[in-house]
């Protein structure tokens, strides 16, 4: 790979920037709402999320009148939802410590603790299997072994908060750990754990207002230092190290057909790209196995594409992110949330949003997380 600079890191001037200008409470409740509303539409009670055939959905769409006419009142949150909660849960919880092992096990107990809560949603084998393995009580009991099937999006679709309690230049070394080893609770796999770095790096770039097409280089060159901290961690070293070059192969096939390889123009799009039969076969050609957005790499790459590609409008956001025949929930989830953070609520239609499953505790989860980080 290509030396690229590291576009996370700011200069000395940003440093000094008030961060809190950049972003305002209501964008971090926004988008831990939209994060949930991007859930439930892309979930649709587990119809759409099992749907393999994206233009079914889109005819599906049109017969309940489009999507300003969606109410999602008696369409569920899944799995995504309840577990990025009981991520930002966590992290609120911890505010008062500067321990990571006791933030650790308290997201461990969240974890575990949340199972409970997964009738109707759709819970990954992965997450359910790990979850049972945790020991929160117990030192080092957040570790579970590696696991050469853990790279799916479980963990990817539940760490963007991450990002809003990590949001700053000078937090990069935090947002890293943090996000991988809570992500490894479940996903101790370099696919499975850089995906949930790829959510809450791209969430701290939202707060910060970069420009999107710089995004992905920057998250190619932050598992520089993921890798980095993986090493000198000293867990199961060799079986990463195996496998770590899968998740930057795919970011840099990714950025290279989009031509933002170097972060410095706008993304590039086919002729085609409108055409939602044609879109499934990209998402199923960038995927592990046939399903767009069900792995580490993929879910927070479709999502990041659908928020290239939209222009700030919600509509094209849900088409491009939600409503596709791939793991639509946790790419809408991932999407939901960038565009809440960077655009606001404003442009969503209110039956979309209005009677969300748990708004009141991403509301919360949103403005606790904000007073963290901006009014300590």
């Amino acid at each position: 790979m290509a030396h690229r600079p590291n576009l996370y890191v700011s200069s000395k001037m940003n440093e000094h920037k008030d961060w809190s200008v950049q972003t305002s409470r209501a964008r971090y409740v926004d988008g831990m709402v939209l994060s949930g509303v991007g859930d439930a539409l892309g979930f649709k009670n587990g119809e759409w999320e099992m749907c393999n055939v994206g233009a079914q959905i889109h005819r599906e769409l049109q017969l309940l009148g489009g999507l300003s006419n969606i109410c999602i009142e008696y369409w569920k949150v899944s799995d995504d939802t309840v577990m990025h909660l009981a991520t930002a849960e966590a992290l609120i919880q911890n505010q008062c410590y500067q321990d990571k092992e006791n933030l650790y096990s308290l997201l461990a107990q969240a974890y575990k603790n949340c199972m409970s809560d997964m009738k109707g949603r759709s819970a990954g084998l992965t997450c359910i299997d790990m979850c049972r393995r945790l020991d929160p009580f117990k030192t080092h009991g957040y570790r579970i072994p590696y696991n050469s099937n853990g790279g799916g999006c479980g963990a990817a679709m539940r760490s963007m908060c991450i990002g809003l309690r990590y949001p700053r230049p000078r937090d990069l070394h935090d947002l890293i750990e943090v996000s991988i080893e809570s992500a490894r609770m479940t996903h101790h796999h370099p696919t499975g754990y850089l995906g949930a770095l790829a959510s809450a790096l791209f969430a701290a770039y939202a707060v910060q207002k970069r420009k999107p097409c710089t995004w992905g280089i920057g998250l190619l060159e932050t598992t520089r230092l993921a890798q980095n901290y993986v090493k000198n961690k000293g867990l199961f070293v060799a079986e990463n190290m195996k496998d770590w070059g899968y998740f930057e192969n795919k970011w840099e096939q990714f950025l290279d057909i989009r031509n933002i390889h170097d972060g410095r123009r706008e993304p590039s799009y086919s002729l085609d790209f409108d055409d939602v039969r044609k879109r499934d076969q990209f998402y199923k050609m960038m995927s592990y196995e046939n399903i767009g957005g069900a792995s580490g790499h993929d879910a927070p790459m479709i999502a990041y594409d659908a928020l290239l590609a939209c222009n700030g409008n919600w509509e094209e956001l849900c088409k491009l992110a939600m409503f596709h025949g791939g793991d639509s929930d946790s790419t809408g989830a991932i999407a939901g949330f960038l565009f809440g953070v960077l655009y606001g609520i404003e442009g969503v239609p209110k039956r979309n949003f209005h009677h969300l499953e748990y708004r009141e505790r991403l509301e919360r989860a949103g403005e606790d997380l904000y007073n963290i980080v901006f009014c300590p």
